[in-house]
């Protein structure tokens, strides 16, 4: 069966094609079948740092839509869900902690972040 690349869909791009596929997203019907969400949950799962942008763009591209579209209610409504989610990703266990060889190199200098409190 032949896939679909990527940057078929309208606002995707090469580099967030490259992006997609980095996080396990090869093409445009895993992209489709996975929806916005949980494909910008595979790009923050695969270090690409979190913007309500590229966020709400990939939300226009899956619906055909230009991608400044995005406004009003449905904007503030996508950056809800794009906080919740950002949110989620972080607590998952091991996010926004230091690795533990990172931690130990930190200590022999001095410099291990404080205990929590």
């Amino acid at each position: 069966m032949s896939m679909t690349d990527l940057i078929s869909i309208t606002n995707i791009g090469p580099a967030t094609a490259k992006s997609l596929t980095a996080a396990g997203i090869p093409d445009a019907e895993t992209l489709r079948a996975l929806g916005a969400d949980e494909a910008y949950r595979a790009l923050i799962g695969n270090g690409e740092r979190p913007h309500f942008i590229g966020y709400y763009v990939l939300h226009m591209a899956l619906q055909g839509r230009p991608w400044n579209d995005c406004r009003g209610k449905e904007k503030v409504d996508l950056r809800l869900r794009f906080d919740a989610l950002v949110a989620d990703c972080r607590k998952k266990p091991g996010a926004g902690e230091l690795p533990h060889a990172l931690l130990e190199a930190l200590d022999l200098i001095g410099l291990a972040p404080a205990p929590p409190r």
